[in-house]
């Protein structure tokens, strides 16, 4: 989606399934860190603790994505942009959901507007 044509109703549609089809959130990043993951950023459905926990004393089943995975070097963004990817990613669980709503509703103002002022002017 790199179009600056604005999002037409069916795109509306297809994020707000993607949406519905992904884990539930709230979703947070967290820091976590091994021997095989060493300093972890991860998108979880738990919060952080702050304590950089290590496996197995975390739940893998909570992590929805990696931003950051060391050791062995299998997740690396090249711009080191991790903990800025993982908040990115965390915080669009909500919004875009939300963005849609907002979208359909402010169409939903326009349109109401637009019939009412052709209704005045007929």
């Amino acid at each position: 989606m790199t179009s600056t044509e604005p999002l037409s109703d069916g795109e509306l549609d297809e994020l707000d399934e993607l949406a519905r089809a992904a884990t539930p959130g709230p979703w947070f990043v967290r820091g976590l860190d091994d021997e095989h993951a060493m300093n972890l950023v991860a998108v979880s459905t738990t919060p952080d603790t702050g304590l950089g926990e290590r496996w197995p004393n975390f739940d893998h089943r909570e992590i929805v994505a990696a931003t950051l995975v060391q050791q062995p070097r299998y997740v690396d963004a090249a711009d080191e942009h991790w903990d800025e990817n993982a908040q990115f990613i965390a915080t669009a669980r909500e919004a875009v959901p939300r963005l849609v709503a907002e979208i359909r509703r402010l169409r939903s103002q326009l349109e109401a507007g637009a019939q009412s002022e052709s209704r005045e002017t007929s």
